[in-house]
């Protein structure tokens, strides 16, 4: 039992199985492509919804030592006990956004270092695999489900919010009841139910079903729609900058600057999305690096400058809502600006959730293909070559969710999976390194092994700076997840000998 739980994929073994013909995916996407693919996930929810709640910090009915960052409770005790929300970073959310690229950066060339070597539907999963052994890889696999669900209900509720924005702009509104959520940290519960975070999730889901080429040129062309956005955003809401708004710059202190990037740190996963499709590549050892990074250094250039001119037209403290840059556009009166911005952002989270979706169904199909969830969910639809059944359950499971929950305690819960994906996938690198270091290597992470060892540094930092209820949830997701491999997925393994006897390749496991 032992050996098999750490008992590692052969990389060859992992590609030849993509290529069977049942379960081969289209491969139709290039460089340019898988860039906009990781500039539509990781531009949308973050520059339209997180700045504001990472900035402003969230506010609790009763105080609990839960939501008391866990490193403010390591270097302070029992003085957290009385913590009544999560701090903000205030004005220093750029700074925020630029240590988070700087740890996103070293993480994202560990991605490319293992995407140009295993160009495999997956991802973090995938990766772990190979290098980490089987428990780990359903570990991480696991993670990543919890991870872009989440993800992706948190953007859909953005979208409801700047959806109602945009009609409030022409005098209509959808009622309170169609458009709030049913829980909320502030409030608790309510008969609300979010419509258009519902319809939007599974709107997406039918195209991506259709198929990957057709999601791919819809998500180029919001891509390069909102980015005009944001540039237009940029140049009109400049002119009313108040330098007074910046001050005091880190209200909260080095503490919120930190749990700030920790909250949008999920924002920046676009590139992990970017290897997820590594298997629907044309030429992956060289374009999935130059996605991911690409990707990266767009993204970081816009978030710092949108969250440098927010933070300048509205205080930091006012900026917890679900549609930060509408509401700000609206209280200095640019509502022709915001009508193009509000149309823009929407775009934009449109584009976030498609990508998002796609990930999350590819880590369903990779686990499936494994045996460590039922056959099924690798079904591959026979005209589109898409994995439909992976692609509708993950729709429905992220469209009910995204109609109950609101954006501050979804964006809580889908970072600290985020950050254990990443210290897992550094650490890959130079396992691999030492046990493969003949393989041939698309792109090779400089300085290594001391950019993985740091990105797992940093990683850790921004993880103890999530909140201990995030750790507590996050721990019974995990233990969930071990439930589940111990009663079905070690059973049906590929590479267990009970997975082998039991289910034929290719049948329902």
């Amino acid at each position: 039992m032992d050996s098999q739980l750490f008992r590692t994929k052969d990389i060859d073994e992992l590609i030849s199985e993509s290529e069977k013909p049942e379960r081969r995916l289209q491969k139709s996407l290039g460089w340019i492509s898988l860039t906009a693919l990781g500039v539509g996930a990781i531009i949308g929810s973050g520059i339209f919804i997180l700045t504001g709640t990472a900035a402003a910090g969230e506010s609790v009915r009763f105080p609990s030592l839960l939501k008391a960052p866990v490193l403010d409770v390591l270097l302070h005790g029992a003085r957290s006990l009385g913590v009544t929300g999560r701090p903000g970073a205030g004005p220093a959310i750029t700074v925020s956004f630029f240590l988070v690229a700087v740890v996103c950066g070293l993480a994202g060339l560990c991605y490319a270092e293992l995407a140009s070597m295993i160009p495999i539907a997956g991802s973090a999963y995938t990766y772990t695999y190979a290098t980490l052994g089987e428990l780990i890889a359903w570990i991480i696999g696991w993670d990543l489900i919890l991870e872009y669900a989440v993800s992706n209900m948190a953007v859909a509720v953005g979208f409801s919010a700047y959806t109602n924005s945009l009609l409030v702009s022409f005098g209509l509104r959808i009622p309170a009841t169609l458009s709030m959520p049913a829980y909320s940290a502030a409030t608790g519960w309510t008969p609300h139910f979010n419509i258009m975070g519902f319809v939007i999730v599974m709107a997406l889901t039918v195209l991506l079903v259709v198929g990957i080429r057709e999601s791919s040129g819809a998500n180029n062309l919001m891509v390069g729609i909102k980015l005009l956005a944001i540039v237009v955003f940029c140049i009109a809401a400049s002119k009313y900058i108040h330098t007074a708004n910046w001050k005091p710059f880190a209200p909260n202190g080095f503490q919120g600057v930190l749990t700030g990037g920790a909250i949008v740190f999920f924002t920046y996963i676009g590139f992990d999305s970017v290897s997820t499709a590594a298997e629907e590549c044309r030429s992956p050892e060289r374009d999935l690096p130059i996605g991911i990074l690409v990707s990266l250094f767009i993204c970081a250039f816009f978030y710092i400058a949108v969250a440098l001119v927010l933070t300048g037209i509205q205080r930091w403290n006012l900026l917890n809502n679900a549609a930060p840059v509408a509401q700000a556009l609206e209280a200095i009166g640019l509502n022709g600006v915001n009508r193009w911005v509000t149309a823009g952002a929407l775009l934009g989270m449109i584009s976030s959730i498609l990508v998002f979706q796609l990930g999350q169904a590819r880590v369903w199909f990779a686990m499936s293909r494994d045996g460590l969830l039922p056959a099924t969910f690798s079904h591959v639809h026979p005209r589109f070559r898409t994995p439909d059944v992976a692609t509708w359950v993950a729709g429905i499971v992220v469209a009910i969710p995204a109609g109950i929950f609101d954006i501050g305690t979804l964006a809580d819960l889908s970072n600290i999976g985020t950050l254990f994906a990443f210290i897992l996938v550094s650490l890959a690198v130079p396992i691999l390194r030492r046990r493969q270091p003949d393989r041939r290597r698309g792109f090779r992470v400089p300085g290594s092994p001391w950019v993985p060892i740091l990105s797992v540094v940093f990683c850790f930092i921004l993880m103890v700076s999530l909140t201990v209820e995030n750790w507590i949830r996050f721990g019974v997701w995990l233990v969930i997840g071990l439930v589940v491999y111990s009663f079905y997925g070690r059973r049906h393994s590929g590479l267990g000998s009970a997975g082998l006897k039991t289910a034929p390749q290719g049948e329902f496991r």
